[in-house]
């Protein structure tokens, strides 16, 4: 669930020669990111009340490490979805600033469908493309 967002809320659907990233647009990605930050929010706050209520000391050696491995695997999705979170905090700042919705790599509009896919995508995804080929030839 960390790299995607929930899919419940209804495509937007703009209008004939609606501006893109009006005010209308600007609350349909907030109410997209405020609500998938409050499931994220539950979700840690659901693992750390379950890891409280868990914690419990296996005599086997081998339930021990299991539990401490499953805690550590959990721990580190949870880790994830922290970062996930100040993530969709900086989006909200750029809606509310008016950067939204625009390519920081060359300005262009990011598109409505990309952004419902992919809320806090930062780059259009001709930017992104080129962006991830570069990576790819860094790490050769």
């Amino acid at each position: 669930m960390a790299d995607t967002v929930n899919k419940s809320f209804t495509p937007y659907q703009p209008a004939a020669g609606e501006e893109y990233m009006n005010k209308k647009q600007q609350d349909h990605f907030r109410s997209i990111l405020n609500n998938w930050k409050a499931e994220l929010s539950h979700d840690i706050d659901r693992t750390v009340h379950t890891m409280q209520d868990e914690v419990t000391s296996f005599a086997d050696p081998n339930d021990r490490a299991s539990q401490e491995s499953d805690m550590a695997l959990e721990l580190r999705n949870r880790d994830r979805e922290r970062k996930l979170i100040k993530k969709i905090d900086e989006t909200l700042r750029n809606i509310d600033s008016g950067d939204y919705g625009y390519c920081e790599g060359c300005g262009i509009e990011i598109g409505l469908k990309r952004l419902e896919a992919r809320p806090t995508a930062t780059l259009c995804i001709d930017c992104k493309t080129l962006d991830e080929m570069r990576e790819k030839q860094v790490a050769k």
